[in-house]
């Protein structure tokens, strides 16, 4: 095989990912992914059907559109766990977008669900072609706390009328559908009431007693034998009744620009919430069963599968959470798993859709109210609440968005609810005034550190924070005002530039300015500890020339502190400042704690204006 032959089928094997573990698959692996995927298939079927209603297509197209995904992931992507198929956050997503274009469950609604993941899919392709995937990050997890508690809201209420058998209309607004509720309440069909309610009270027992069994379906073959032994459909409960047997045909799916302009939101926000549900998946799996997954590949097998569902009546699908962790519980070994559960509905599809006539929906409303009450996270809201306050207001704010304005626009808001935040926290930094740890060489933050003692004449801080235009004024005001606080007290400043990572042409004039005002003041300023790629900005914008003819870059604030205190020993006859300030050094040695943070080893007095032991750096460094 020559050269360009080589590189060709390593190509090949990286995008075709089943090459790399299809070899070693044998027997034994097999019966793990049988038992796996066929308890996944099994699962699949109500669950696809109940996720269809949702979206507001007939039930049988939740069915088409598990069949291309699990069959085409396992050639393409790198999770052994994920199961790519219809999840209840899509659906909801889909009715909002498309509910205002179409009568939910015409013709031209289905259209537009199958076009949908078509563009989906195209979208998630140029995303891996452009290696895109980092965008996935502005998703962050504020925001999909927020967003996911706030559909399952919508996902619950949603099925109200579809529970009591009255009509409640169609809406994103969770509000409204509970405003018909209570003002239809005269009109419910308790029989319709009392199947939905024992179907939920079924999938809740058994998946409190038996987690693995198959509660969802067995709670929908209950339902079918009731409403076909007491002909429920008589009685006023509306049933599934015939759906076509056999395969979706393929097609091109048929479409307008006006189409395309109409679906482009909702298409940008399902590909960036998929996703990043199948990285964050992905990830978790990975993670608990020692293996690795590669987060753009799995960006390409996503797209390459919303494509492909679009010409086969399919609807957008992602990683479902439920159907995952049945496979990691059933011991999945491969992804020849999804293929197993693939060819489980394809049977049901061409053999059993007879079957379903009988199938009461309040039965389907069940299955779905159960997923909305799954995606309840109200641990998540606690946890943010406790850890950071700031991320708990942006999940409420998205939660109240999504709730009472929309989908769309509470994924949006929510974006940029971070992005503000983000901006917020940069534009304030936290800024420490230092002070010196005895029995160390470190400075530590005043506030924080209640044995850490302020530096004679010295102000040293410290800025958490990438020096940018953001917080360019905010900095030097803080500097000068600290220095103008101390004018009487203090001789140098200097500044810790160990956390700064970067700097821009506007925190450039920001500290031109900054040293400008304190040489005025006949007050000198250092720097110490920055990093490589910050001290070459420095040096293109002549920074060390503005600094002055003395030393005032240097490697650590401890070489800082040195440098400044025996300038000012040699400035005056009989002065101890290094004295002192070793001695201190040197004092509480037994406190392990200091210890440990006194860094490695060293002289305890170096030859501190010996420019060849290298603690400062020059224009050459």
């Amino acid at each position: 095989m020559d050269v360009q032959s080589k590189k060709l089928w390593t190509n090949v094997k990286e995008l075709f990912t089943i090459t790399s573990w299809l070899e070693d698959y044998n027997l034994n692996k097999l019966q793990h992914d049988s038992r796996s995927g066929l308890s996944v298939g099994i699962m699949l079927i109500p669950q696809s059907m109940g996720y269809a209603v949702i979206a507001g297509v007939p039930p049988i197209y939740g069915l088409y559109a598990c069949i291309i995904p699990l069959l085409v992931y396992p050639l393409f992507g790198t999770s052994r766990h994920l199961a790519i198929t219809t999840i209840a956050i899509d659906m909801v997503i889909i009715s909002a977008g498309i509910s205002n274009i179409a009568k939910p469950e015409s013709e031209e609604y289905v259209i537009l669900v199958t076009l949908l993941a078509f563009i989906v899919g195209i979208f998630q392709l140029i995303m891996f072609s452009a290696k895109l995937g980092y965008l996935v990050n502005y998703l962050s997890r504020p925001v999909i706390v927020g967003f996911t508690m706030a559909a399952s809201i919508i996902i619950i209420t949603g099925q109200l009328g579809n529970l009591m058998d009255i009509d409640v209309g169609k809406s994103t607004y969770f509000y409204e559908t509970v405003v018909k509720v209570f003002s239809n309440f005269q009109d419910i069909n308790y029989i319709s009431l009392a199947i939905g309610a024992g179907s939920i009270a079924i999938i809740g027992l058994i998946n409190y007693w038996k987690p693995l069994f198959p509660s969802i379906l067995f709670a929908i073959i209950i339902g079918i034998a009731v409403s076909w032994y007491f002909n429920l459909p008589q009685k006023g409960v509306d049933v599934i009744g015939k759906i076509p047997s056999g395969l979706p045909s393929i097609s091109l799916p048929s479409f307008s620009m006006d189409n395309l302009r109409e679906l482009l939101s909702t298409a940008i926000a399902l590909s960036l919430v998929q996703f990043m549900t199948v990285v964050t998946l992905g990830k978790t799996y990975a993670l608990r069963n020692d293996y690795e997954i590669d987060s753009n590949q799995e960006l390409f097998a996503l797209g390459i599968s919303n494509f492909l569902n679009g010409f086969f009546s399919g609807m957008p699908i992602s990683g479902s959470f439920s159907n995952s962790a049945v496979k990691e519980q059933t011991k999945s070994k491969t992804p020849i798993s999804n293929i197993i559960a693939a060819g489980v509905i394809i049977l049901c599809l061409i053999f059993l859709t007879p079957l379903f006539y009988y199938l009461p929906y309040p039965s389907l409303a069940a299955v779905v109210i159960v997923a909305g009450y799954g995606l309840i996270d109200i641990r998540s809201f606690r946890f943010l609440f406790k850890t950071k306050k700031r991320d708990c207001a942006i999940a409420s704010f998205t939660l109240l968005i999504t709730l009472f304005i929309g989908i769309k626009e509470g994924i949006l808001l929510g974006i940029i609810a971070s992005l503000l935040g983000i901006l917020y926290h940069q534009s304030y930094p936290n800024v420490a005034e230092l002070g010196h740890l005895p029995g160390t060489r470190s400075f530590k933050d005043l506030d924080r550190f209640s044995n850490a003692e302020p530096l004679e004449k010295i102000l040293m801080v410290r800025l958490d924070a990438s020096f940018s235009f953001a917080n360019a004024e905010f900095f030097k005001d803080y500097i000068l005002k600290k220095s103008k606080d101390k004018m009487d007290t203090i001789k140098a400043v200097i500044i810790d530039g160990s956390t700064i990572s970067d700097l821009d042409t506007t925190a450039l004039n920001a500290l031109k300015s900054i040293i400008q005002t304190l040489q005025e003041k006949n007050i000198e300023l250092y720097i110490a500890g920055i990093k490589g790629p910050v001290r070459d900005v420095m040096k293109r914008a002549g920074l060390y020339k503005n600094l002055g003819p003395q030393q005032h870059i240097f490697r650590t604030p401890h070489r800082a502190v040195l440098h400044i205190l025996k300038r000012w020993d040699d400035q005056q006859t009989n002065s101890t400042r290094v004295d002192d300030y070793y001695d201190d050094i040197e004092r509480d040695p037994d406190k392990e704690e200091l210890k440990a943070d006194a860094g490695p080893e060293e002289p305890i007095k170096p030859d501190i204006i010996n420019e060849d032991n290298e603690h400062f750096f020059n224009e050459d460094d």
